[in-house]
């Protein structure tokens, strides 16, 4: 007979500084050598506002995303997908200038997949990854 544990094991990973504002979710998850992210906004840790600029909500973007790979103990290098969603095709520079800044090898990038979406609260992007752990 199989008994299935009872022992939780932790798996949200969080942002420090960083918010969903109201919403009971964590900004991802990690289960065995998977790590799966909810919506990464461009907030500023310090102070977990919103700039109103697409090169500066890109900026805190992509500094949140590597804060969440280090605390589920990885990195940038075990990304394999991103879905970004761009407000409008007008903030693509401002996305791509920090994707080649975090992706400069275009040998080893990760795949991605950007849309043109209504996105709220002043978000001009936002992205969701899915990252492997291959040690």
């Amino acid at each position: 007979m199989n008994e299935q544990s009872t022992e939780r094991v932790g798996r949200s990973i969080e942002i420090e500084g960083i918010t969903h504002g109201h919403a009971p979710i964590p900004m991802g998850a990690r289960v065995g050598n998977m790590i799966y992210s909810s919506g990464i906004m461009g907030k500023n840790p310090a102070n977990d506002t919103l700039p109103s600029d697409a090169p500066s909500q890109s900026m805190y973007m992509f500094a949140n995303l590597q804060s969440l790979l280090v605390n589920a103990g990885a990195s940038l290098k075990n990304v394999v997908h991103v879905k970004a969603y761009i407000k409008d095709n007008t903030h693509r520079d401002a996305l791509n200038e920090e994707w080649l800044k975090c992706f400069p090898d275009p040998l080893d990038r990760p795949a991605r997949h950007t849309m043109v979406s209504d996105l709220p609260g002043g978000m001009l992007m936002q992205i969701e990854i899915v990252a492997v752990i291959t040690n």
